[in-house]
């Protein structure tokens, strides 16, 4: 449901409203907050929709498709976030601080995870959506699951890299051969980043283990898995446990609104193999361990005790 706030913005522009979608600045992000599919539906429906020029390229969109179902493409910032609502990817960064209002802001805010994001919101008096958020009756999440699936299943490709000894990793083939046994994958979570990267990685053939506290849950996996998948329940024994033995962990645990919790302290990682890799997906709301601190895609890596930890924020 909108809040009180974003209905009374809506109900200033009964008839239609403005639409913008500007082009992100943060590093790496290549995506758009609007399909020219659904410029196409707002335009049919009345309201009017302005697209800042090129935002688009980095998704192989020219302006020209938004054009062609009726979008206005604009060349500055200041004219797209001129608008009732905008529709962006990722949160706002400080220097579009100064072009927000009180209109409705569509976006990945993950505000568990950055306080002067949340206190400029406030400030701003925005009407903040944030996509991660979102849910359906049934506590679904519609809006956060195909970026989870992307992500999950990006985290085992990433992981498998950096295992690779060029990336300094352990030099482990995670399907394994003939005579040489598969590599061993834990995967800390089992919601839907969990269940894409235990998807993946035991369709390499790794020996996968997933963790998480919901019994429900882990019946349902350890039902759809192959034998090369096993559950167990999470427990900080059990985490550490399985740590010992894997040569990647992903970290994919996500609670609504929320900072990931602490589950890998610092004094931990002496347990990790050598030049074992961490994949924490979790970054996007702080990381699920207290050595984790977001990287790019420019630079994505970094060691620490021997553990080279992978921390893309908002790896799609």
């Amino acid at each position: 449901m909108l809040s009180r706030a974003a209905h009374r913005v809506f109900a200033r522009h009964a008839r239609s409203i403005t639409i913008g979608v500007p082009k992100e600045i943060k590093p790496d992000e290549f995506r758009v907050g609007m399909t020219p599919a659904g410029a196409d539906i707002l335009v049919r429906q009345g309201h009017t929709v302005k697209i800042q020029a090129g935002a688009g390229n980095g998704s192989n969109i020219n302006d020209s498709d938004y054009e062609f179902v009726g979008a206005r493409i604009v060349k500055s910032a200041e004219e797209v976030w001129d608008s009732d609502m905008v529709v962006k990817v990722k949160e706002p960064l400080a220097p579009e601080y100064p072009l927000i209002n009180d209109q409705v802001l569509f976006t990945y805010f993950h505000f568990g995870a950055d306080r002067d994001l949340t206190e400029a919101m406030l400030a701003k008096k925005a009407v903040c959506i944030a996509y991660e958020t979102v849910q359906m009756k049934d506590g679904s999440l519609p809006l956060l699951i195909p970026m989870s699936e992307v992500a999950g299943r990006m985290a085992v490709q990433e992981g498998a890299k950096y295992l690779e000894r060029p990336f300094q990793g352990r030099g482990k083939l995670l399907a394994g051969v003939p005579g040489v046994s598969p590599g061993r994958v834990l995967v800390i979570g089992g919601g839907i980043v969990g269940a894409n990267a235990a998807r993946v990685a035991a369709g390499l053939g790794a020996h996968v283990t997933i963790l998480d506290t919901n019994m429900t849950r882990l019946r349902y996996l350890s039902d759809i898995f192959p034998s090369n998948v096993e559950t167990i329940f999470s427990t900080p024994y059990s985490v550490l446990q399985c740590i010992e033995q894997a040569d990647v962990v992903i970290g994919a645990v996500y609670t609504v609104g929320e900072t990931a919790p602490k589950l890998i302290k610092r004094d931990n990682l002496s347990r990790f193999k050598d030049r074992a890799v961490f994949v924490d997906v979790s970054i996007d709301q702080g990381g699920i361990s207290e050595t984790s601190r977001a990287t790019t895609h420019s630079k994505p890596t970094y060691a620490i005790d021997g553990v080279n930890h992978y921390c893309v924020g908002n790896i799609p």
